[in-house]
């Protein structure tokens, strides 16, 4: 009888920790669809206290038939949610808004990440902490609005290999 009950118990254990890992795995590869759109692989970078902005970085696709746009959003720790890019010109790195917004064609993913496409947050209200997770609310200009949310890594994380294909 105590054999058995103590082979429950690890039995128990062991389910709760494959549950564990699998939640925390499902965290880090967090899943946002709104119509023909899929965001992934949302993540930020941890800042210093008195950072006034912070990038954020993800992966769009769109399985549908038409062009759509991210135009901007919303986040419970800024107090704008911007579409910028950067891009070396004339041997000058520079940054920009993309006041239209990121057009995601038909079949297509772009994948916004350091150096290239990413999300502004401005006016940050707190600090983000490495292993901490936040909330926005992304727009596009036909799928309309999706929660996502980001996972804070550290201030130097580069971005994870994503196997999918990038046509953008």
């Amino acid at each position: 009888m105590m054999r058995s009950t103590l082979l429950a118990a690890l039995f128990a254990l062991g389910i709760a920790t494959v549950a564990n890992a699998q939640h925390m795995h499902s965290e880090a590869t967090a899943i946002a669809n709104i119509g023909d759109m899929t965001v992934e692989h949302a993540w930020s970078r941890a800042t210093p206290s008195a950072a006034p902005v912070a990038g954020g970085y993800l992966t769009i696709r769109n399985s549908g038939k038409a062009a759509d746009k991210l135009i901007g959003g919303s986040s419970e720790i800024s107090q704008a949610v911007e579409v910028h890019e950067m891009a070396l010109n004339n041997g000058v790195m520079t940054m920009r808004s993309l006041a239209s917004g990121l057009e995601i064609k038909p079949g297509e993913s772009v994948q916004l990440q350091p150096g290239g496409y990413h999300i502004m947050f401005t006016g940050l209200k707190r600090p983000l902490k490495q292993g901490e997770t936040f909330k926005a609310q992304l727009t596009f200009a036909h799928a309309g609005k999706v929660d996502v949310v980001f996972t804070i890594r550290a201030m130097n994380a580069r971005p994870e290999h994503d196997h999918s294909h990038h046509n953008n």
